[in-house]
């Protein structure tokens, strides 16, 4: 089990860290020069610089990845020689677990125990997919006498990787473990807010054996880097998570190029609370699921639905819990940290004066501690009551400590209002009837459904993604391979 690094690392690390870009196995700043300040989401203090990547700069790591794909030792090692180096990349990550845990912490923002849990799953990310890296086959198909018709699973080639800002560490890993497990080379654009556990993770990667230029990392601004990766013709594969906006122009540049995508596009998560259902064991998930890193997280419990014989008893211990909760900095490892920046921290509070402007009463209010550093980004958490479900916050994601609490009365409304938004990420069911269960379960339109239960401890092994706006493609568990090959048919006429 890991540690929460303690409070003096938190504040220390990466201090005036000044980090570089990996192309060819080298670190490397951007070709113009230009850096990117990096301040701390808790106070606003700058404390790291990135490069200032641009279309040189990822023409320079895509030939890159293509060489390695093409002329190095990448592609042709064994599945299991792959693997292995999967695996010592995870030990390492262990081994600067307390680096990488108070690096991700500060340059995001989120309470040391989530930058110690988002460690954790990394970890765990690169040792699944190190084990089933030699575990993907294909089959053989019956076809004609004298022939012999077998499937193989083929990797794409260079594979891009867009990862956000709220986690880094850990959306890095799920796409990075599938896509070297099945032999790609890859070039990784991470967001300009959240960049230095990306590079460091790069630089471990070399260290644990992956050959100079399988693992690339350019940093920048999305306009820039982002876009020139994006739509690069040498590139055959894009997989990207983020907002549905950014995610629409991501696939119109691939489709340039005819290239596949893998999307995770955010969500309007519901989780529905029957009266029957176990109420301490729901209310502290509900809490949770949408405090967690802020509410800055695509598969955030954003609506509660609760069933109207319990709707008053139910949301009033709602209201308790988040009158409760407290927004600090990271390193007091609080209820919640910060927004990422000041752009997020304007839409949140737009979103919440608009709903208030609505007449949809506010049922508590959480606060920010009264010594937060007046630089940071902070939001107090707010529940909301009697919502519209097709107002902007029935609608539409918030990405922030925002809950809206909505009453149904049986199955049928439940399932009507779970599935009344464009979205389709997560849900989670609450009730102890069995039969209720599968039939609620069975007709939710999203991509995971949890049972008395929500997000289950990030679910390596669970595969991840949506319906609808929510994106299409899957992350996470062994389909994730899947989506980071492609099915080759053989056939021999053998006679």
């Amino acid at each position: 089990m890991l540690k929460t690094p303690d409070t003096t690392l938190l504040r220390t690390v990466a201090e005036e860290r000044a980090a570089l870009n990996v192309i060819g196995g080298k670190m490397v700043g951007a070709k113009s020069g230009a850096r990117i300040e990096v301040a701390c989401p808790s106070d606003g203090r700058v404390f790291a610089s990135i490069p200032r990547g641009e279309t040189a700069d990822i023409d320079a790591a895509v030939a890159s990845a293509r060489h390695a794909f093409e002329v190095g030792p990448w592609s042709r090692m064994t599945a299991t020689e792959r693997g292995r180096v999967l695996t010592r990349l995870s030990g390492l990550v262990e081994q600067h677990a307390d680096e990488l845990a108070a690096l991700e912490s500060r340059d995001t923002g989120k309470p040391a125990r989530q930058g110690v849990a988002d460690v954790t799953a990394a970890i765990r990310y690169y040792e699944y997919y190190g084990a089933a890296a030699d575990k993907a086959h294909g089959s053989q198909i019956p076809f004609l006498e004298g022939y012999t018709a077998i499937t193989t699973r083929e990797p794409h080639g260079v594979v891009a990787g867009i990862i956000p800002w709220n986690y880094p560490l850990q959306i890095l890993a799920r796409v990075a473990g599938a896509a070297l497990a099945m032999g790609n080379t890859l070039v990784v654009k991470p967001a300009e807010d959240a960049s230095l556990t990306t590079v460091r993770i790069a630089e471990l990667a070399l260290e644990a054996g992956c050959p100079p230029g399988v693992f690339n990392v350019v940093t920048g601004y999305g306009a820039e880097a982002g876009a020139a990766l994006s739509g690069h013709p040498g590139v055959d594969y894009v997989t990207f998570t983020g907002s549905p906006g950014t995610g629409t122009a991501i696939q119109q540049a691939a489709a340039g190029n005819n290239r596949g995508v893998t999307m995770e596009l955010g969500g309007k998560s519901p989780q529905i609370v029957f009266a029957d259902a176990d109420l301490d064991a729901a209310l502290p998930v509900v809490v949770n699921a949408i405090i967690q890193n802020g509410g800055q997280t695509c598969s955030a419990g954003s609506r509660v639905l609760v069933e109207k014989p319990i709707h008053e008893e139910f949301t009033a211990e709602l209201a308790r819990r988040f009158e409760a909760l407290v927004a600090e900095p990271h390193d007091r490892d609080g209820d919640l940290g910060p927004l990422i920046n000041t752009r997020q921290a304007e839409r949140v509070a737009a979103m919440i004066a608009e709903a208030e402007a609505a007449g949809f009463p506010v049922l508590a209010k959480g606060s920010v501690a009264d010594d937060a550093p007046q630089g940071g980004h902070y939001q107090a958490p707010v529940l909301f009551g009697a919502v519209d479900p097709l107002s902007a916050l029935g609608q539409e994601e918030v990405f922030g400590p925002v809950l809206a609490a909505f009453s149904f009365e049986g199955e049928e409304e439940a399932v009507r209002l779970a599935n009344g938004t464009e979205y389709g990420l997560v849900a989670g069911v609450w009730t102890r009837d069995g039969g209720r269960q599968h039939r609620v379960a069975k007709r939710i339109r999203a991509g995971q459904v949890y049972v008395n239960a929500y997000g289950a401890g990030g679910g390596i092994e669970l595969p991840f993604g949506g319906f609808g706006r929510s994106g299409h493609g899957r992350e996470k568990g062994f389909e994730a391979l899947m989506d980071m090959s492609a099915t080759k048919t053989t056939v021999f006429n053998h006679g």
